[in-house]
C-alpha cells in the first residue's frame, strides 16, 4: 500500500487526504495547529462560501489562467458540490455564492475533519514540517518537530503567509520548495484594505456607500460595489478584489497609487446631467451641505466640501449655480492617496508563490518526481467569493488522486 504524507491540513490538505485515502492509500496527515481547518472556519465572515457558480479561470490572477482551465474541468463547482454531499454537507446558493445551508464554517470544517478520522488517516497535529529529503531507495524523508516519517509521495500544502496570528500559516514551506528545486515567485498580501495618508477621510466609523473604483496607475484595473471609507483609507469586497494587483504595483514601483471613487457609477453621462439639472432647480435659498445631503452620504459632502474650500453652511444663490455644478462633479472622481495595504496579518489569501512552471498539471513538482503542492502555496490566488477555497478543493482533489496513482 502506497503510504502518503500530507503536510498541512487546512481545505487543500484534508481534500487531498480525503481524496487519497478513498482511493486505497495510507495517508498521514499533519498539521502545525492543534485542530485542522482552522482557516476555514474563519472564511465568508464564519459562514464558509465554499466556492461560487459564477466559476471562471478568468477569476483567478493572469499567470494561473491558462492552467486554471484544465483544473477547474477536472474540479470544478460541480464536483466540488458533489463532494460536499458526500461528507454530508447540504448546500445553498445565495444569487450564485455557495453556502452550508447551516450558514456556519464550522460545519464544514467539522465534516471534514470527521471524514478524515472515518477513513483512517493517520491525523496528528502540534508538528510543523521542516525537511523534505528523498531517499536512495525511492520515497521521502520528512522530518517534523515531532520527529521522521518515510512516505512514498509527499503532498505540502502548509499555506502561504496569510493570517499568522489565527492560523499559524507563515510561509514555512516557501524555503522547503526551494530545496527541493521549485522557484518561488514574489508574495504580496492580498483581499486586504487599501490604506491612506488623507487627513480629510470621513472619521469614527466611516461610510459605506456604493462606488465604482479604478486605480489611476494600473490602466484595466476597475472594480464596484460597497466601499468602506474610514479615516485609516479604503476597504469593503470591490477593494478587495483589486488589493492584490495594487500591493504588487506598490511594491514593484516603490511607491504609492491613486484611487478613484465614482459615487454614482451606474448613470450614464446623460442621467448624471440629469439629475444635476434637477437639483440645481430646488437649490436656491438652501446652504451647500443641505443640498448634497440629498444626493450622498453627509460625510462625503463634508469632505468633498472641505477638498474646494467651501463652508458647509454657504447659501447657494443664482451667483453660485457653476459652483455647485462643480461640487456635484466631484462625485464621479473622489481622489484617494493610497500608501501602503494592510498587512499579511489582515490578508485574506496570499499573492505569489511556487512558480507553475515547475509543476505538472497534477501538480507535482517537476524537479522532485513524488512531490506536490497544493492551495495557497503555489501562485494561484483569486477573487473574493469563493474562489479561492474553490481552488483548495480543486488542488487538494488532483494531487490527492494524483499521489494515490489514480
Amino acid at each position: 500500500m502506497i503510504t502518503i504524507l500530507i503536510a498541512g491540513a487546512g481545505a487543500s490538505g484534508m481534500c487531498a487526504a480525503i481524496t487519497a485515502a478513498r482511493q486505497g492509500a495510507h495517508v498521514i496527515l499533519l498539521e502545525k495547529n492543534d485542530i485542522a481547518g482552522k482557516k476555514i472556519s474563519m472564511t465568508g465572515n464564519g459562514r464558509c462560501n465554499i466556492t461560487n457558480e459564477a466559476m471562471s479561470a478568468s477569476c483567478y490572477n493572469l499567470s494561473a489562467q491558462s492552467k486554471m482551465e484544465g483544473w477547474l474541468q477536472r474540479f470544478g463547482v460541480a464536483k466540488t458540490l458533489e463532494f460536499m454531499k458526500s461528507l454530508g454537507v447540504v448546500t445553498q446558493s445565495e444569487e450564485g455564492y455557495i453556502y452550508p445551508i447551516s450558514g456556519q464554517a464550522v460545519t464544514v470544517q467539522n465534516a471534514m475533519i470527521d471524514e478524515v478520522v472515518r477513513l483512517g488517516v493517520e491525523y496528528i497535529t502540534g508538528q510543523q514540517l521542516k525537511k523534505i529529503t528523498p531517499v536512495d531507495d525511492g520515497g521521502f524523508e520528512v522530518k517534523t518537530t515531532g520527529g521522521l516519517y518515510k512516505a512514498d509521495k509527499v503532498i505540502i500544502a502548509t499555506g502561504g503567509l496569510s493570517g499568522p496570528k489565527s492560523t499559524m500559516s507563515t510561509g514555512d514551506s516557501y524555503y522547503i520548495a526551494k530545496s527541493l528545486g521549485m522557484n518561488v515567485t514574489k508574495t504580496y498580501p492580498a483581499l486586504v484594505a487599501l490604506l491612506s495618508d488623507d487627513k480629510d477621510l470621513p472619521s469614527k466609523y466611516g461610510v459605506r456607500m456604493m462606488a465604482g473604483i479604478r486605480i489611476k496607475e494600473i490602466e484595466d484595473l476597475y472594480e464596484y460595489g460597497e466601499v468602506q471609507i474610514t479615516s485609516k483609507g479604503i476597504s469593503g469586497i470591490p477593494v478587495l478584489q483589486l488589493s492584490g494587483r495594487v500591493a504588487q504595483y506598490m511594491a514593484d514601483n516603490n511607491g504609492a497609487v491613486t484611487a478613484f471613487l465614482d459615487f454614482f457609477p451606474t448613470y450614464s453621462d446623460d442621467d448624471f446631467a440629469n439629475m444635476k439639472k434637477d437639483i440645481i432647480e430646488v437649490s436656491s435659498g438652501k446652504t451647500y451641505i443641505q443640498v448634497l445631503d440629498g444626493i450622498s452620504n453627509h460625510l462625503i459632502g463634508l469632505m468633498i466640501l472641505s477638498r474646494l474650500g467651501i463652508k458647509e453652511d454657504t447659501v447657494i444663490d443664482a451667483n453660485s449655480i457653476d459652483n455647485l455644478e462643480r461640487v456635484i462633479d466631484n462625485y464621479r472622481n473622489v481622489r484617494i492617496n493610497i500608501v501602503a495595504t494592510s498587512d499579511y496579518a489582515s490578508s485574506q489569501v496570499t499573492k505569489g508563490g511556487v512558480d507553475l512552471n515547475d509543476l505538472t498539471d497534477d501538480l507535482e513538482s517537476v524537479h522532485t518526481p513524488g512531490v506536490y503542492v497544493v492551495g495557497e502555496l503555489t501562485d494561484v490566488d483569486g477573487r473574493c467569493g469563493g474562489y479561492n477555497l474553490q481552488w483548495a478543493f480543486t488542488s487538494g482533489y488532483i494531487a490527492g488522486m494524483a499521489a494515490a496513482g489514480r
